[in-house]
Formats: C-alpha cells, structure tokens, sequence
C-alpha cells in the first residue's frame, strides 16, 4: 500500500477517499462499491424514514463487501426532527464501527456513539465549529470547504486557507471535504496536512451511483460556474446545481417583502430533487453539486475512479518531491 496515513491506518482502509454522506444516494450498492475499491463507503440514515431501513441496509451491505464501511448521520433543523438516538443505537446494534455525523447539536449522539466504541468523523465549516468537536471527543475532523456541495456554512473560507488554518491550530486528525475529484486533490490535500480526503458529488457521477444516468452526464458537462448559493437569507446557505428552480428560488429570496420560509419551501421541496435523481430531468428540482462538478469529466466505476486517484496521487507526490534539491555538505 503506497499510503499510509492516520486515515487508512485507524480505518483499515487501502486509499484514504472517504465517500461522504449523500441524501438520496447513500445506499448499500454505492458504500459497498466504494469500500470494494478501497476507500471508505458510507450509507447515509437519513434516506430512511425509520431507523429499522436503516438496519436493513446496513445488512444488506454486509453481504456486498467484507470490507469497512461507515454511516452518515446529519442532524439539520426541522419541524419534527428524526429521532437521531435511535438511528445511532441501530449503528451500534449491528456493529458498525465508523460513523460520520454533521449538523447541529450532534454532543448527544456523539457521546452515545463514542460510548459504544465508535470511530467519529465529524463534518465541520469552521475551525470553531472543529474546536467544539474536539472537545466533543470525535477522532476525526471532516474539514468542509466552501466549495462543497449541500450546506456551506456561513463563513465563505475556501479549503486552501481552511485546511491551512485546521494544520496550524487543530491537534486532531482531519479529512479535506468540498473540492476533490482526482489524484491531484489528494496529494494537495495531504501536503497541506489532511490525512485523507471526502467526496460526493465525485462519486455522485460513477457507474454504481443509484441516480439517473442524465444526471450523471450533465455533471460532466457542467463548469465549475454551474452551481448556486440559496437559503442565506435564513442562515441555512446550501450549494445547489443552477437550474430554472434555483433559479426562482434565488429571486424569491432576494425580493421577499415578509422573508418568511414558505415563500421559498415549494421550490427547495427535498421531494421534487429526489425525483431529479429518478427521472433523469436535471430541472424539475433542486438538487445538491459542488463546485468539482467542472473537475469531472467521465462516469467511471468506482474500482477504476479510485485506483486512479492512487495512482494520480502517487504520481504527483513523487514528481514534485524531484523539485527539492538537497542543499551541497560541501
């Protein structure tokens, strides 16, 4: 294995990819591709409307790879929240040793989930939100720039000064998140002190990805200019792929007299993107891309995407080591 980092090493993992949390695409077919290639798949609870599909699931990934796998659990706001408990004790019913978390509030589920042994990767926007963490008692930070697809926070710090600024004052191991998509990335992103590095729309655009194949081919046609910000105005900032919806999403958001959520809800509708992925019409809802999407330029299976992504990164660690030349003894 030409990688050894605090990543592949606590994780039992080959290449250090971990394939974030995705709503809507986190299934045992997507974890398991991804953990077969040697990273670290991930299925996301939240697809499932009772803990009990989730232990289903995670089951049936059992049965796809001999390998490590982990589970997402995001606690965002809502009007009647998941019970977040019982996903976790699930996750600790039937064994799983990783689990990655995000959102709001997440000291119970944490504490619940370190309790029971588990390996915590929690996602972060900030290097305070990252210091609360911490203390928290994850054992890895997933260090989210404003690149990243889905909620961005509210800081706007792009991962170049983001995962400078998390070597420089954090102690506790981290993942990049929000901007990779190739070798290149990777090797970037341990020269800047990450062990390891976490994509999603990436492996959003692969074979075994459970999304229409038009979406998967307008992700390779798409720049890097084809994404937007919606919902600040309400301090919940998400990226989403620029269509027709974001669009009047934005304009509600800008021109609202009363500011109220409901003017913009129908138009963020997490209904109307799920059927994005179903139906194949890249416009009939909003759905969540990063900023990458002008990096990706195939469909590859997961097998291939992440061999390459060892290679590549081998490659270039190699290459630039060649740039230093040691100074004369003379």
């Amino acid at each position: 294995m030409p990688f050894d980092t605090e990543l592949t090493r606590r994780l039992g993992i080959a290449v250090p990819v971990v394939q974030g949390g995705m709503q809507h695409v986190g299934y045992a077919e997507m974890a398991s591709a991804v953990s077969n290639a040697g990273g670290l798949g991930i299925i996301t609870a939240l697809i499932f409307p009772e803990p009990e599909g989730l232990r289903q699931e995670i089951r049936k990934c059992r049965k796809l790879t001999s390998k490590p796998f982990g589970v997402n659990i995001t606690l965002l706001p809502a009007l009647v929240p998941p019970n977040y408990d019982a996903y976790a004790q699930v996750i600790i019913d039937e064994g799983v040793k990783i689990v990655e978390t995000a959102g709001n509030s997440p000291g119970p589920v944490i504490s619940k989930l370190k309790k029971a042994g588990c390996i915590v990767l929690h996602k972060c926007t900030t290097i305070r939100h990252a210091q609360s963490a911490v203390k928290l008692g994850v054992d890895f930070l997933s260090i989210d720039g404003f690149e990243c697809a889905g909620h961005v926070g509210e800081s706007d710090i792009t991962n170049f000064i983001l995962l400078s600024k998390a070597r420089q004052t954090l102690k506790t191991p981290f993942i990049a998140s929000g901007g990779f998509a190739d070798g290149q990335g990777l090797a970037a992103a341990l020269c800047l002190g990450a062990c390891g590095v976490n994509m999603g729309t990436r492996f959003l655009c692969t074979v075994e990805s459970p999304i229409h194949q038009n979406i998967k081919e307008q992700i390779v046609k798409a720049q890097e200019t084809d994404t937007t910000l919606v919902m600040r105005r309400w301090r919940n900032t998400t990226r989403l792929y620029k269509n027709k919806v974001t669009e009047q999403a934005v304009k509600v958001e800008k021109e609202s007299k009363t500011g109220e959520f409901s003017e913009i809800a129908p138009y963020v509708s997490g209904k109307r993107g799920k059927e994005v992925f179903i139906n194949g019409d890249p416009e009939y809802g909003v759905w969540t891309a990063g900023q990458v999407i002008g990096l990706i330029n195939d469909i590859p299976t997961c097998k291939d995407l992440v061999a390459r992504i060892e290679k590549e990164a081998e490659e270039t660690l190699k290459e630039k080591i060649k740039l230093f030349t040691p100074a004369s003894k003379l």
